[in-house]
C-alpha cells in the first residue's frame, strides 16, 4: 500500500482517537502526510507527532463551529500545500430518550446533525472547491455507519438519521463530480470497540452486541483503517459512490 499512499496529503477529521487514530496511523505508516483534525484530545497525538514530525500535522477545531469551517480548511491547505484526500471520520453519538424533555431532545438532535452531517457537508463543499481549483481531482471518504441502513435504537435515532444523510451526500458527490476526477466513498462500520461506542456498551451490554454479529469478536479500529487506505490509494476509483460495510456480518444489504 505504501507504493500508492506515499507522499499523498490527506486530511482526517476526528483523528485523535478510535477509528480516526487508527486511520491516521495506517496512512502515516504507508508514507502519507496527514493533517490530523482533533477537538479536545490533542495530547493523545504526542507519540504520533514525535514519530512522524514532518508528516503528522495536528489541527485543533470544534466542528460545531460550522461557520468557521472555511477558515479551518484554508489553514489546513496553507500548511499542507494541497489536499488530495478528505476522510470525514469525526462523529458523535449521544443517547437521547424519546420520553425526555423536548428541549433536551432537540438540542441533542441539532448537535448531532451539526457534527455528523452539517460539518461533513460543508467540509466536502470546501474540499471539492479545492480539488476543482487544483484541476487534479481528489477523493472523499465519509465514515458513516451500519445505522444509516438498518436504523438504530430509539435513543439514537438522531445518530442514524445523520449517518444516512452522509450516504446520500457521498453518492451525490460521486455522481456530480466524477467527470472532474473527484471520487467519493462511504465506509459503514457496525459497532467498533471505541470510546464513542462505550456508552452503548454500558447501557445495553457488550453481549447484546456480540449476539448480533457473525464473528466471535467485536470489530476493532484497526479492522477499518486498511479499507480507508485502500480507497485513498486510487486503486478503487471505479467503486465511486459505493459503500463498504465493516460490521462483522451483523447487517448485509
Amino acid at each position: 500500500m505504501e507504493r500508492y499512499l506515499k507522499n499523498k496529503n490527506i486530511l482526517v477529521t476526528g483523528g485523535s482517537k478510535g477509528i480516526g487514530k487508527s486511520i491516521v496511523n495506517f496512512l502515516l505508516e504507508n508514507g502519507a502526510s496527514v493533517a490530523i483534525h482533533y477537538n479536545q484530545n490533542g495530547a493523545s497525538l504526542k507519540n504520533t507527532i514525535e514519530k512522524y514530525p514532518d508528516k503528522a500535522i495536528p489541527f485543533q477545531f470544534n466542528l460545531e463551529n460550522i461557520n468557521s469551517i472555511p477558515s479551518f480548511m484554508e489553514k489546513v491547505i496553507q500548511k499542507m500545500g494541497h489536499i488530495e484526500v478528505l476522510v470525514n471520520n469525526a462523529g458523535i453519538a449521544i443517547s437521547s430518550e424519546i420520553t425526555g424533555p423536548d428541549k433536551d431532545w432537540i438540542d441533542i438532535w441539532n448537535k448531532t446533525m451539526d457534527v455528523n452531517l452539517n460539518a461533513t457537508g460543508f467540509l466536502c463543499k470546501k474540499v471539492i472547491q479545492h480539488f476543482l481549483s487544483m484541476k487534479k481531482g481528489g477523493k472523499i471518504i465519509n465514515v458513516s455507519s451500519r445505522a444509516a441502513f438498518r436504523g438504530d435504537t430509539e435513543d439514537y435515532m438522531d445518530y442514524a438519521a445523520s449517518k444516512a444523510g452522509m450516504v446520500a451526500l457521498t453518492r451525490s458527490i460521486a455522481r456530480a463530480f466524477g467527470k472532474k476526477g473527484i471520487v467519493a466513498f462511504t465506509i459503514a462500520p457496525g459497532f467498533v470497540q471505541t470510546e464513542m461506542a462505550q456508552q452503548f456498551f454500558d447501557q445495553y451490554g457488550k453481549e447484546s452486541v456480540l449476539n448480533q454479529i457473525a464473528l466471535n469478536k467485536l470489530t476493532n479500529p484497526e479492522d477499518v483503517a486498511p479499507f480507508v487506505g485502500f480507497l485513498a490509494s486510487g486503486l478503487a476509483d471505479h467503486a465511486t459512490g459505493g459503500t463498504f460495510d465493516i460490521n462483522a456480518g451483523s447487517y448485509v444489504h
